[in-house]
């Protein structure tokens, strides 16, 4: 490694993840899930989150060879057929609270040639398996964050232009610092700082709550209905137990869940999206009544057209707004990775809805809010919409306009 310092910025970057991320308290349990070829950083979080007073911490080995490996050769039969172990596992952590913490760092193109067909069965049967874990996830039960770490396939995609591996991973790693505010004295102050800019915006939309959104962009003409007594979220959310965490480390956004009832017009994405190992690229989704009736794309179109057959997933979960100013949409590279590209765009998610979302969500049924307006789905997947050009219009009830965004920048 290369990368001066790159030992003190890493261990700054695993005390964010513990101490801001999910906020390790005395007595947590932490489940870290991290890719095979991030031991050393795991490691390191696991020591750090020690450190912090955690009283156990878990990790959960991921391996993409593995898992692409398992997805080509297992029998058609056993596809939808997930062990009762995975669920029992998922639960007994649930039932300690345990905070989870996830490492992004697989290639986005991990399960290329991987027949798509076979990737949404076993995506999907997952996604059921484990979907307590998801509502839990979502209504803020527990504490969770997603980091990042680079690897050289991940790097590669990203740096082309470099001309060694080193130079690639060392590249990414400095992204990845950047974005942290890792060179910042203190990091932790920093995001504290950022947090509190977030919150202004967020404060503002709240007073306003807004009937509708009215995005129009190149090839975007959409409009999305808001739940009555929506709230519109930052980067600090609340578990259950009164204890403060951050979701997405980076994060730029603030989000909300539309009416999964109401949206109406046609939306392009600007982004490529990284999903089940499939890279997909110029999207383009219709929606008539709430739901998608068409989305065509230049390249992995069989996989989105897979995804919006899953459970709920022809409906919108979440719409988040990020201005294009930002250190992320700023730097002018593609990471093909959510947490990082979503913090660089507009952007909306396929899928369930958080119940956070909405005044009194986490305590409702999910019948109760489905009747709210909140939608229900095994999965939730981000896509990225925004750009220099798009303008965004808040819509009262009584049909008057507020401009939002104009230019892809706060204009409220």
């Amino acid at each position: 490694m290369a990368l001066e310092n790159f030992d003190i910025l890493l261990e700054k970057y695993a005390h964010l993840l513990i101490k801001k991320g999910i906020n390790v308290q005395k007595g947590h349990t932490v489940r870290l899930t991290v890719d095979v070829e991030q031991a050393h950083f795991a490691r390191l979080l696991v020591k750090t989150a020690y450190e912090y007073g955690a009283s156990e911490v878990s990790v959960q080995w991921v391996d993409d060879i593995v898992s692409k490996e398992t997805l080509i050769h297992l029998p058609e039969s056993d596809l939808t057929t997930i062990p009762d172990y995975v669920k029992q596992e998922s639960t007994h952590f649930l039932n300690k609270k345990a905070s989870r913490l996830v490492i992004r760092s697989s290639a986005p193109n991990a399960f290329e040639g991987v027949d798509t067909l076979r990737i949404a069965k076993r995506q999907e049967a997952l996604n059921i398996a484990l979907n307590e874990q998801r509502i839990a996830t979502q209504s803020n039960k527990i504490s969770w964050t997603l980091g990042a770490a680079s690897s050289p396939a991940w790097a590669k995609m990203i740096f082309p232009h470099l001309e060694t591996e080193e130079e690639q991973v060392d590249a990414l790693w400095d992204a990845i610092f950047k974005m942290n505010r890792i060179y910042d004295e203190d990091p932790i102050s920093s995001w504290t700082k950022h947090e509190a800019l977030l919150n202004e915006k967020a404060a503002i939309l709240n007073k306003e709550q807004f009937d509708a959104l009215h995005y129009t962009a190149p090839g975007t003409d959409l409009t999305l209905g808001l739940p009555k007594h929506h709230i519109w979220e930052s980067a600090g959310s609340t578990n259950a137990q009164g204890e403060v965490f951050i979701a997405n480390m980076p994060t730029e956004e603030i989000f909300t869940a539309p009416d999964y009832r109401r949206a109406d017009g046609y939306v392009s994405s600007t982004k490529p999206l990284s999903y089940a190992g499939v890279v997909i690229e110029g999207m383009k989704f219709t929606f008539k009544d709430g739901q998608i009736t068409d989305v065509t794309a230049e390249k992995g179109e069989d996989t989105i057209k897979q995804l919006i057959e899953q459970q709920g997933a022809r409906s919108l979960g979440e719409v988040a707004l990020v201005a294009h100013k930002t250190p992320i949409s700023m730097s002018g590279l593609t990471f093909f990775n959510t947490l990082f590209d979503e913090n660089a765009s507009n952007h909306l998610a396929i899928g369930s809805a958080y119940p956070s979302s909405l005044e009194g969500g986490v305590q409702m049924t999910q019948a109760e809010l489905k009747e709210a307006g909140l939608n229900i789905s095994t999965t939730h997947v981000d896509f990225m919409i925004g750009s220099e050009y798009m303008d965004i219009d808040g819509i009262r009830e009584d049909g008057s306009r507020v401009p939002i965004f104009r230019n892809g920048e706060w204009a409220i």
